[in-house]
């Protein structure tokens, strides 16, 4: 979490280097702005924020790229920044370096985080279908392995490729739902921890799993309320595909929106469900290991800890010089 809030605040540092109309250009999908550079330019000029093709076309040739438009997702803006602050320290002329730098960097942290979920998920999915066939609970077991590991990277796929298809860009479909799910993530790694601690009979302890726990479960479960429920349709999923559909059926869109209104209405609702699902799930685990703890402060008996008991090292007591 340390980690993602330094990316966190390097995104934002990089992001006020850039001019507004540069940023927009590069952030904005096709289908607001427009297909061609100069629909894109002339739209986002039309915002107040002034920008020109030419200026698209050397800042992409400086950073080794055919084109800067509509490069969603925020790591090519994170890439145009981070290599202007290498190139002004170091010199211009390794912009493309520091530039695909910076994208190899996001895409490494972003591969590491796909890949702890996806095992984090497998172990789920492992561990709900064994309470109905035990065979399929168990970790070692290949069958069991492959098949749950194909279904989930199978649907955080999915999303992929929807995010990649979406009219207005995979950052404004996928964004907001992974900055959720991502969170509620943290949040249940959290409760699973403040139940090892409390059934290890070190419930004193519990407070350093229980401060950011709280803490992630308001933010977390704030974001999620608004996105749900806002009748803003810059804010809400629902309120925003309600809107789209209504303009769709009256007839007052644009042909070109038109077209792609009903794949944008779909990913709307589609992200407004899973994000009352992931909400259901983080306050199931939470609310379970509340009343674990409320059994366990009564003295009832609670499931038994599957966590291996501590062994001391073999290290332990060897002369200093062994221990190489």
């Amino acid at each position: 979490m340390a980690l993602e809030s330094f990316v966190a605040i390097m995104a934002m540092i990089a992001a006020t280097l850039l001019d507004p109309g540069v940023y927009f250009a590069i952030n904005t999908g096709a289908g607001i702005v427009g297909s061609t550079p100069e629909a894109a330019v002339q739209t986002i000029t039309g915002w107040g924020f002034p920008v020109t093709a030419q200026q698209m076309q050397s800042l992409a040739q400086e950073m080794g790229e055919r084109t800067l438009f509509a490069r969603t997702g925020g790591a090519p803006s994170l890439a145009v920044g981070m290599a202007s602050i290498f190139g002004n320290s170091f010199g211009r002329g390794l912009l493309a370096v520091w530039y695909h730098f910076a994208i190899m960097f996001e895409a490494v942290f972003i591969l590491t985080t796909l890949d702890a979920g996806t095992r984090v998920g497998r172990f789920m999915l492992q561990d709900l279908i064994g309470q109905v066939w035990k065979p399929f609970g168990r970790t070692s077991w290949y069958p069991s392995v492959l098949t749950a590991s194909t279904l989930v990277v199978a649907a955080w796929g999915y999303f992929l490729y929807i995010g990649v298809i979406d009219p207005n860009g995979g950052v404004n479909i996928l964004w907001p739902l992974f900055g959720i799910a991502n969170q509620m993530l943290a949040a249940i790694a959290l409760s699973v921890a403040t139940g090892i601690l409390i059934k290890s009979g070190k419930a004193r302890y519990a407070f350093v799993t229980l401060a950011p726990l709280a803490w992630l479960a308001l933010i977390t479960t704030t974001a999620a309320w608004q996105k749900i429920v806002s009748t803003d349709v810059r804010i809400g999923f629902f309120a925003a595909a309600n809107d789209l559909a209504a303009k769709l059926a009256a007839g007052t869109l644009p042909a070109a929106r038109a077209a792609v209104a009903p794949q944008l209405i779909f990913n709307q609702r589609l992200d407004g469900w899973l994000t009352v699902l992931f909400t259901a799930i983080v306050w199931f685990v939470i609310i379970d290991m509340l009343r674990m703890w409320a059994r366990r402060a009564r003295g009832l008996p609670v499931m038994r800890s599957s966590e291996a008991p501590y062994q001391l090292t073999r290290l332990q007591g060897l002369p200093q010089g062994s221990r190489a």
